[in-house]
C-alpha cells in the first residue's frame, strides 16, 4: 500500500509505532539518496531499543526513543557533553579561549545530527522536498555563524569563514578522500562519474568570476570612492546572478537531471538501503530541527564573540582560525564520511560531498550574505582581496584539472593536500586586524600589521 494514498493521521500513527518498536516496515520507500545523506549515515550507529520497548506508556516510549536515536545514534555522541560545558564556561566567565574551543567541539555533532534529522523528514516529504531541505540546511552552521558575524559588522570574519569552507572542501576533504582511497585501493582502478563534477566545477568557475571582477576594480579605477561604490554595486548584482544560477542548479539537481546526483549504492546493500525506516516522527523531527538550530545559533554566537580572544591567547591569526581551523572542526563529521566512502572505493559519494558543499557555499551562502548585509545596511562586497581570491582561484583550477579524466589515484590527493598545507602556512603568517569593517579592501596596510 502506497503511503501517499493513506490519510496523514494513518501515516503518522504507523510511522510513530514503527519507530517506537524499532521494527522494519515496507510501507515507506527510501527516496534517492544524495552524497550528503550517504556521507552522514556513515557515522551513525544502530540504537539498541530493547529496554525502551519494555516501557508500557506509549508517550514515554516515544520520548525515550527520540532521545536515544538523536543523542546515541551517532559515533560522535561523546562530543555532546561539550554543549553544556560551553554554556557553563560562558556563564561562569571561564577563559574566552575555552568558550571558543568548547563551542567548536559542540558544533561538530550538531552539524551531523541536523543532516540526520533532515533525512528523517525527507522520508515523509519525498526526495524533492528532502533535497531542498538538504540544500538549505546542509551548511546551516556556516550560515548561522555568517549572519551572527554580520549582525556585529564583522564582515572580514564572514568572508574568511566562507572562503575557508570552500578551500577546505576542495583541497582538504577531496584531497584526503583521493589520497586515502588511492592507498586503500592500490590494486583497483578508481573511477567516478564526471557529470556531477563537471556541473559543480562550472558553477565554481562562475562564482570565481564574480569574485575576480570586483577585485579588478581596485586596479582599473583610480578614485577610491568610485572603486568602493562600483565594487559594492557590482557585488550585489553578481550576488543576484549567483543566486539565480544556484536555484537553476537546484532544478537541475532535483528535477531534470536527478540521476546525476543520486548516490549509487552497491547491489549487496540493496536489502538494507532500498527501504527507509524512519526512527522518529515527522513533527518530532521538525521539533528537533528547530531546537538544534537554536543551539547551533547559541554556540555560533559564542564562536563569533570569542574568536579574537582565542586568536590572541593561542598566538595565531584570526585569518588562520577562520579559514583553516573553523571549517575543519565545524564540518568534521561530513568530512569523515567522505573519507570513509573513499576507503570503500565509492568516489562518487566523496566527490558529491566535497564539490556539493563547495558549490553550495560559493553560489548560495556567499551571495546570500551579501544580500542579507545589504538589507541590514552593511557594505559587504565580493572583493576578498588579492591573496584570498588568488587562493580561491588556484584551488578551483587545480581541482578542475584533477577531476578532468574521471579516474583517480593517491598522487592526485597528495597534491591537493599539499596545496592546502601551503595555503594554511600562508594564513598562519598573514595577520590582518579583524576589527576593521572593510579590512578586505585595505591594500596598503603596513608590513608590521600584516605579517606575524
Amino acid at each position: 500500500m502506497d503511503s501517499s494514498s493513506r490519510t496523514p493521521d494513518a501515516v503518522w500513527a504507523g510511522l510513530e509505532n514503527g519507530a517506537s518498536k524499532g521494527t522494519a516496515t515496507k510501507e515507506v520507500v527510501r527516496p534517492g539518496r544524495t552524497a550528503h545523506n550517504m556521507s552522514s549515515s556513515s557515522l551513525r550507529r544502530k540504537s539498541e531499543l530493547q529496554l525502551i520497548n519494555k516501557v508500557q506508556c506509549g508517550l514515554l516510549k516515544n520520548i525515550l526513543t527520540n532521545l536515544q536515536e538523536v543523542f546515541l545514534g551517532t559515533k560522535l555522541a561523546l562530543l555532546f557533553p561539550a554543549i553544556p560545558l560551553a554554556i557553563a564556561a560562558h556563564h561562569y566567565n571561564f577563559g574566552r579561549e575555552w568558550v571558543f574551543a568548547l563551542s567548536l567541539l559542540a558544533l561538530t555533532p550538531l552539524a551531523e545530527r541536523v543532516s540526520f534529522i533532515t533525512e528523517q523528514i525527507a522520508c515523509y516529504t519525498g526526495p524533492t522536498v528532502g533535497g531542498l531541505l538538504n540544500a538549505t540546511c546542509g551548511n546551516a552552521t556556516e550560515l548561522i555563524i555568517a549572519i551572527l558575524a554580520l549582525s556585529q559588522n564583522k564582515v572580514a570574519l564572514v568572508k574568511y569563514s566562507l572562503l575557508g569552507s570552500i578551500l577546505s572542501n576542495l583541497l582538504l576533504v577531496l584531497g584526503t578522500s583521493l589520497f586515502c582511497g588511492g592507498l586503500a585501493n592500490l590494486n583497483k582502478e578508481q573511477k567516478y562519474d564526471r557529470k556531477q563534477a563537471d556541473v559543480n566545477c562550472f558553477l565554481l568557475l562562475l562564482g570565481l568570476l564574480c569574485h575576480i571582477l570586483p577585485l579588478l576594480f581596485n586596479y582599473g579605477v583610480k578614485s577610491v570612492q568610485a572603486v568602493s561604490y562600483s565594487t559594492l554595486i557590482l557585488s550585489r548584482v553578481s550576488s543576484i546572478v549567483m543566486l539565480v544560477a544556484y536555484f537553476a542548479y537546484l532544478v537541475f539537481q532535483l528535477w531534470t537531471h536527478r540521476q546525476f546526483f543520486e548516490a549509487q549504492e552497491d547491489s549487496d546493500d540493496d536489502a538494507e538501503t532500498t527501504e527507509e525506516v524512519p526512527v522518529i516522527g515527522f513533527w518530532s523531527g521538525f521539533g528537533w530541527l528547530v531546537g538544534m538550530t537554536a543551539v547551533i545559533a547559541l554556540l555560533s554566537e559564542y564562536v563569533v564573540a570569542t574568536i579574537e580572544a582565542a586568536s590572541v591567547s593561542w598566538g595565531v591569526s584570526v585569518s588562520f582560525i577562520s579559514i583553516i581551523l573553523l571549517p575543519i572542526v565545524g564540518n568534521a563529521a561530513e568530512h569523515a564520511g567522505a573519507v570513509i566512502f573513499a576507503f570503500k572505493n565509492k568516489l562518487d559519494i566523496s566527490l558529491g560531498v566535497a564539490l556539493g558543499s563547495a558549490t553550495q557555499i560559493s553560489m548560495f551562502l556567499v551571495p546570500l550574505c551579501v544580500i542579507v548585509a545589504w538589507i541590514m545596511g552593511i557594505e559587504m562586497d565580493l572583493n576578498f582581496n588579492t591573496i584570498e581570491t588568488g587562493c580561491l582561484a588556484l584551488s578551483i583550477i587545480v581541482t578542475a584539472f584533477t577531476l578532468q579524466d574521471g579516474t583517480s589515484h593517491y598522487m592526485k590527493g597528495l597534491v591537493l593536500l599539499l596545496c592546502y598545507v601551503v595555503m594554511g602556512a600562508c594564513f598562519i603568517v598573514l595577520r590582518t586586524p579583524p576589527s576593521q569593517p572593510n579590512i578586505m579592501n585595505v591594500a596598503n596596510a603596513s608590513t608590521n600589521d600584516q605579517i606575524f
